[in-house]
């Protein structure tokens, strides 16, 4: 039995994901725009741990990555949307206490 992809003018056309096993799964646009909006993040917290003193760097980008992947699979939408608001606030802190130490 094959998975039939959406004709590109199809009303419900969802976003195709390769994952690492290959596996196709499709994602509704809402979860699409969710799922950029985690990776940037992440990518916006890898940046700022650039600026931290080159001791704690390596940790501090494990812990970050930690903390990614430890809600990898969650699928409820709203408690997503809290932790990307939590994970902005406690970058925004990251990033004004580096301010304040001089790491720029």
């Amino acid at each position: 039995m094959a998975n039939k992809l959406p004709t590109p003018n199809s009303p419900l056309t969802s976003i195709v994901c390769v994952s690492e096993s290959t596996m196709v799964r499709y994602l509704d646009l809402q979860s699409f725009i969710v799922r950029a909006r985690v990776l940037k993040l992440y990518r916006q917290a890898l940046r700022t741990a650039r600026r931290a003193p080159t001791h704690a760097r390596d940790e501090l980008r494990q812990t970050m990555r930690q903390e990614i992947e430890k809600n990898r699979y969650c699928d409820d939408k709203q408690k997503i949307r809290f932790l990307i608001s939590e994970g902005l606030q406690r970058l925004k802190g990251l990033d004004e206490m580096l301010d304040m130490t001089g790491h720029s």
